[in-house]
């Protein structure tokens, strides 16, 4: 067996270490006419595809969403026909911030908000009620425009129900 010298390294390796620096020299030659990558969202900025959605969830409602839309619809419809409505838990609680918001474009009142409001809400005359009766009603109140009430559980499933009753 032939004695064993120290290792030279051979032709093919030089010209592959050559490339690869060839490769991070045209890496860093493009990056300086390349658009600075912008990776914490500022408040003020319209892009935030990198941030994360901690404290955003909702209730699901163990529908797809074009249900689960056309649900807190109906639902904030007959909350503002009827002024009480007796529904599950969860139900109540994910359509309350509907009819708040409803009122609350209620009380401002412009044209803008008008439209809004018939786009969400199924009754276009009941727009109009909620329009004229809403300002006086809820004038000098800053939100919260109903509550829920827990009732006895649904027999049969035994769900939570509760009643959400306009202030």
């Amino acid at each position: 067996r032939p004695a064993q010298g120290p290792h030279k390294p051979s032709a093919d390796f030089f010209s592959m270490r050559a490339v690869v620096l060839l490769f991070v020299a045209f890496l860093a030659s493009a990056s300086a006419f390349a658009p600075p990558v912008q990776l914490s969202s500022s408040p003020l900025s319209s892009t935030t595809s990198l941030s994360m959605r901690h404290g955003k969830r909702m209730a699901k409602l163990g529908l797809p969403a074009d249900q689960r839309k056309a649900l807190m619809r109906c639902l904030t419809t007959e909350v503002i026909r009827h002024g009480r409505i007796k529904t599950t838990l969860v139900r109540a609680k994910a359509v309350r911030k509907h009819v708040d918001h409803q009122i609350q474009l209620a009380k401002d009142g412009s044209l803008h908000s008008r439209r809004q409001s018939m786009g969400f809400i199924y009754d276009k005359q009941l727009v109009h009620a909620l329009f004229e009766n809403a300002p006086e009603r809820y004038g000098e109140r800053n939100g919260g425009y109903c509550r829920v009430l827990r009732t006895l559980p649904r027999q049969g499933d035994n769900a939570a129900m509760a009643v959400l009753e306009l202030v």
